[in-house]
């Protein structure tokens, strides 16, 4: 099961090391932090190596800014707190840009943008992905994320539960545990098509809330290094225009998440 090893790994508090190129090799040094626990967008596997849409962008993004970079993994709930602390210079990790993360933290531009979404069981007597249909429903999210914070604002009737992974809420409405989940779309329709996600079924996608959800998944950076920011920036908009992003997206997913 995912979350034993991811437990494990965590407590080995391991450090990756994935340089993107022997040309980078003369390059600037950035360690990039993220989860790892995120599946399609960052997970960290068996054998210890980090793979995901994440992952691979933020490769392309060192490739094209011919910087070295090495990534570190970090519980979810302490990973602003992390770069702040200058435990790693940058997070790829899914992060909205949101106002309050940017009281906290400098970000890049997006690098995709995707909507929220609940799932249910095969056989849930929910019907409709609203408030209404919520109301008095267990609703699992991972905490410290745009989804907690928008069920809290949008489903206040429901029982909200806060997990410090998605692994665990999916464990729990995978066991009965949980009446319904709320997260990423692409998150939640990936993990409905593995074994463990065949209890489940995607009820619907949430309206963006622009507050809440902010401007898409960008790459953070402490506060007032916007220079960096800006490095990431270029980097993304490079790699949109010769064709890696696409590339990458196609690795994933079928549909563009860079969004509008």
């Amino acid at each position: 099961m995912r979350i034993s090893k991811r437990l494990t790994m965590a407590a080995s508090a391991a450090v990756i090391a994935l340089f993107a190129g022997s040309a980078m090799a003369e390059g600037e040094k950035i360690v990039i932090g993220t989860e790892g626990a995120y599946p399609p967008f960052n997970n960290l596997e068996a054998d210890g190596t980090l793979t995901g849409f994440d992952i691979d962008i933020a490769k392309a993004l060192c490739d094209e800014m011919k910087a070295e970079c090495t990534f570190v993994t970090q519980d979810w709930d302490g990973i602003i707190p992390a770069l702040i602390a200058k435990k790693f210079d940058a997070i790829v990790a899914s992060m909205s840009i949101t106002a309050e993360r940017l009281e906290k933290v400098d970000f890049s531009k997006k690098y995709y943008n995707t909507p929220p979404a609940i799932v249910v069981p095969k056989d849930s007597d929910i019907t409709e992905a609203t408030p209404e249909a919520l109301a008095g429903k267990a609703l699992g999210a991972q905490g410290s994320t745009t989804h907690s914070n928008y069920a809290e604002a949008h489903m206040k009737d429901a029982d909200i539960k806060l997990y410090p992974t998605a692994d665990e809420y999916k464990l729990d409405i995978a066991n009965g545990r949980v009446d319904a989940v709320i997260d990423d779309v692409v998150v939640l329709s990936e993990w409905l098509k593995s074994e463990d996600g065949a209890c489940c079924k995607l009820l619907g996608t949430l309206p963006i809330d622009p507050v809440i959800n902010g401007d898409g998944a960008g790459v953070a950076v402490r506060k007032g290094e916007t220079a960096l920011a800006d490095k990431f920036t270029a980097a993304i908009a490079a790699i949109r225009a010769n064709g890696k992003y696409q590339e990458i997206n196609a690795k994933y997913f079928p549909f563009d998440v860079y969004g509008d």
